[in-house]
């Protein structure tokens, strides 16, 4: 990581701002981005990087700017915890999609052609358990980061032989804002078993390290992703009797 350019979105709290400390930490030179202004320059002050707020889809040009030219790692990590249904408004949908997927996609488009042409690269995106598994009460947040896995995997299967190193961070609950504004789904289903936003950082590097494409930092989900796969109706009707359990509390 010694001098490596690194760029994080959504950076300006929780996971996002724990995976700036550690790279800062480890060496890399870190580009922090976050809608917040404020948030994003206040990281960047404690880290000794350099903060370039805005909206994570259009953040590449100016981070690779702030890095001298090159980017080594992306970092996709600005997410929407949109909840809802089927009847959510058309633009909290179009809102999720737009940065829970098409931010990376956007990302990927502006760095590949360079990344390709050196073979080297790493695109780090933060799904969420939800993207494994779903998440009850948050039908845009699941489908979206069902997107942003299938995204993540594509990118890898892709390029891989090229240089092209792609990891999937699928956490459940992580004590940040988000899940503080999960309510009492997130009560429910994340908060028993809820961690720091910092082993979220040290089970990427772990990852990194390794080689690993998923990144867990609750190893339980590795059985609940499996269970989803090989018996799917008895983890259907296990997820239902969560969403049962989560009505009869609101």
């Amino acid at each position: 990581m010694e001098d490596a350019g690194v760029v994080v979105t959504g950076a300006g709290g929780g996971i996002g701002a724990a995976l700036a400390r550690r790279f800062a930490a480890e060496g890399a030179r870190v580009v922090v981005n976050d809608l917040n202004a404020d948030k994003a320059r206040a990281v960047a002050e404690e880290i000794g990087g350099t903060a370039v707020p805005g909206d994570a889809s259009a953040v590449v040009a100016d981070a690779r700017d702030a890095l001298g030219g090159t980017v080594d790692i992306y970092c996709a990590n600005a997410g929407l915890a949109s909840g809802g249904d089927e009847d959510a408004g058309e633009d909290v949908w179009a809102d999720a999609w737009d940065v829970n997927v098409m931010a990376h996609v956007r990302a990927a488009r502006e760095l590949l052609p360079a990344w390709l042409e050196r073979g080297r690269g790493r695109f780090v995106s933060t799904v969420s358990a939800a993207g494994l598994l779903t998440m009850i009460g948050a039908a845009p947040y699941s489908v979206t980061k069902h997107g942003a896995l299938a995204f993540a995997e594509w990118l890898s299967l892709t390029y891989r032989h090229r240089g092209i190193e792609v990891h999937a961070i699928c956490p459940q609950g992580v004590r940040t804002d988000m899940l503080t504004a999960s309510g009492s789904a997130g009560e429910i289903v994340l908060a028993p078993t809820a961690i720091d936003p910092e082993d979220v950082a040290d089970a990427l590097f772990d990852a990194m390290a390794e080689g690993r494409f998923l990144v867990l930092p609750h190893a339980e989900v590795a059985g609940f992703y499996a269970a989803r796969a090989t018996e799917n109706d008895r983890w259907l009707a296990g997820m239902n009797h969560i969403q049962q359990k989560w009505e009869a509390a609101r």
